[in-house]
C-alpha cells in the first residue's frame, strides 16, 4: 500500500491545483453558493475515512429537537442503489429501505426519527426536503467540500488519531495522501470539533496550532452507552456481555475505533469478521457469519449500528443467532459551550 502511494505522488500537484482552483473560484465570488428557505448545518472533514460525521448529525439533530427546532437530515447518500433526490423519512416513517437511501442517512434516522433526505445535488434535495416535510433547519452530512449550497453553520471534524499519526504520506493530499483538501481549508470553518473517538486526549502537535489558533475548537469522544438487540430492538447494559464468546462483525472505515471500545469494555474481539466500509451484505456474507459464528461456538453476534441496519434484512437467515449492535453516542468535553454555540448561531445567522 504503502508503494502505491508513492507511485501516485506526480499526482497530487494535479489534484491540488484543482483544488486550489476551485476554492478560489468560490472564494472570489465567481462560482456562487445558493441559498435555501431554512438554516443550514454543515457537518464534514478533511480526510477521507471515518472522522464521527454520522454521530454528530445525529448529535445536532437530537440537539435541534430539545431547542423545538424542526430539524431534518441530507445526505448524498453513499453507496445507495438510487440516484437523485428520494425521501427518506417524514420524521414519522422511514420511506426507504437501507439500499435505496445508503446505510449512514438510514442509521441517522433509525437512531433519531427525523425527517431526510439523498441528493447528490445539496441546493435541489434541500429545497425538496423543505417542501416535503416543512423542516426549519437542516443538517448536511458530509458537505464541507459542497459549497454550491450556502450554510449558516460550518462545521469540520477531525480524528484526534489523524492529527497525531507520525505517517506523513497520510498528510498530502489524495491520490497519495488522505486529504480531500489542504489544512489551510480549516479557516473555513466556523469551529473544529476534535474527535477523540474511545482513545485518551492528545496533545495536539504544534505543527497545526497556526489553522487551529484563531479557531472555536471542541473536544468530544464517544461513549458506548450499551447493546441492542438488532432483530427485537431490546436494549442491554454493557456489563451484560462481559466475559461473553462472541463474533464481531463489522465493515466500517476504521474498525480499530469499534475493536478498541469494546476491549475497553472486556468484550473479546479475538474472534471478527472485517469487512470493507459500506459493505453490501448479500446471502454470500450471511452464510460466512453463520459458519464462523458456530465454528467458534460464539455466543452472539457483536456489531455496529451501521452494520446492523443492514443485517437486519436477514433475520430469517439468521433467526438461531442472537445479533447486537455497540449503541455509542458523540460526547463534548464542554457540552454547554457547544450547545450554546450551535443555537447561538442558529438564531443569529440570516437568511437575508
Amino acid at each position: 500500500m504503502k508503494l502505491l502511494r508513492i507511485l501516485l505522488l506526480p499526482f497530487v500537484p494535479v489534484y491540488t491545483l484543482i483544488i486550489l482552483i476551485r476554492n478560489y473560484l468560490f472564494d472570489r465570488g465567481i462560482f456562487k453558493s445558493r441559498k435555501v428557505n431554512a438554516k443550514i448545518i454543515s457537518t464534514g472533514n478533511l480526510n477521507v475515512g471515518g472522522s464521527g460525521k454520522t454521530p454528530l448529525v445525529i448529535y445536532i439533530s437530537n440537539l435541534l429537537k430539545t431547542k423545538n427546532i424542526k430539524g431534518g437530515v441530507l445526505s448524498r447518500g453513499y453507496g445507495r442503489k438510487t440516484k437523485g433526490y428520494l425521501l427518506v423519512s417524514d420524521g414519522n416513517e422511514i420511506k426507504t429501505t437501507v439500499e435505496q437511501s445508503g446505510d449512514e442517512i438510514y442509521l441517522t434516522v433509525d437512531e433519531c426519527n427525523v425527517p431526510a433526505g439523498v441528493s447528490e445535488n445539496r441546493v435541489q434535495g434541500a429545497s425538496r426536503l423543505i417542501s416535503d416535510t416543512g423542516v426549519e433547519a437542516i443538517v448536511l452530512d458530509d458537505a464541507f467540500q459542497h459549497r454550491w449550497i450556502y450554510r449558516d453553520i460550518d462545521l469540520l471534524i477531525i480524528e484526534q488519531k489523524f492529527l497525531t499519526c507520525n505517517e506523513e504520506l497520510s498528510h498530502l493530499l489524495l491520490p497519495t495522501g488522505n486529504l480531500r483538501e489542504g489544512f489551510s481549508s480549516i479557516e473555513r470553518a466556523d469551529a473544529v470539533i476534535i474527535n477523540r473517538k474511545f482513545s485518551e486526549k492528545s496533545e495536539i502537535p504544534a505543527q497545526f496550532d497556526k489553522y487551529l489558533k484563531n479557531k472555536k475548537v471542541f473536544f468530544a469522544h464517544y461513549k458506548s452507552v450499551g447493546f441492542v438487540d438488532v432483530k427485537r430492538r431490546s436494549f442491554y447494559k454493557i456489563s451484560d456481555f462481559e466475559g461473553q464468546k462472541s463474533l464481531v462483525v463489522c465493515g466500517i472505515a476504521k474498525p480499530f475505533s469499534f475493536l478498541n471500545a469494546l476491549k475497553q469494555n472486556n468484550i473479546s474481539t479475538l474472534n471478527n469478521l472485517i469487512f470493507k466500509d459500506h459493505k453490501r451484505y448479500c446471502e454470500k456474507e450471511v452464510q460466512k457469519i453463520r459458519k464462523e459464528f458456530y465454528s467458534v461456538n460464539a455466543h452472539s453476534v457483536i456489531t455496529t449500528h451501521k452494520d446492523a441496519v443492514k443485517l437486519v434484512q436477514f433475520s430469517k437467515q439468521l433467526d438461531d443467532i442472537d445479533i447486537y449492535y455497540l449503541k455509542i453516542e458523540l460526547e463534548f468535553d464542554d457540552k454547554n459551550e457547544f450547545d450554546n454555540f450551535i443555537i447561538n448561531k442558529i438564531n443569529t445567522s440570516s437568511r437575508n
